[in-house]
């Protein structure tokens, strides 16, 4: 199954024993931003405190070598714009996670409980235990 691989469920993933082995059936894709976002919050969470650095290594080892497609269509941008205006959010990052779900037909994952409210009631929305 394709499914759009948000970075709030792609770390959590990561960051298992298993990390995407146990997962290969399903074939993952993801906005450009997606990269920046995820490399950001494995930073982020070192800085904390909240994520030793040998973890947070091996997520990122995991993650930058897990089968996950980059995929941009052209009309991202402009649906990611459509989405963020009708679920009322100021910004358009969590709108580029849902408008590729919509553009592709496809669900999306994630483990964002604020985006998950807010998706669901746009396109299908699972998170990592559904796998």
């Amino acid at each position: 199954m394709r499914i759009v691989l948000d970075a709030s469920a792609a770390l959590y993933v990561a960051s298992t024993g298993p990390g995407f082995r146990d997962i290969q059936q399903h074939q993952f894709v993801a906005p450009p931003l997606f990269w920046s976002e995820s490399v950001s919050a494995l930073h982020q969470n070192v800085f904390r405190g909240a994520l030793s650095g040998l973890l947070a290594r091996r997520a990122l080892d995991a993650l930058l070598s897990a089968p996950i497609e980059r995929h941009s269509p052209e009309e991202l941008a402009e649906r990611a714009w459509r989405v963020a205006d009708e679920l009322g959010w100021a910004k358009t990052y969590d709108a580029e996670y849902v408008a590729l779900a919509q553009i592709l037909g496809v669900p999306l994952l994630t483990r964002d409980a604020r985006l998950r409210r807010g998706a669901a009631r746009v396109v299908d929305v699972i998170g990592p235990l559904d796998l």
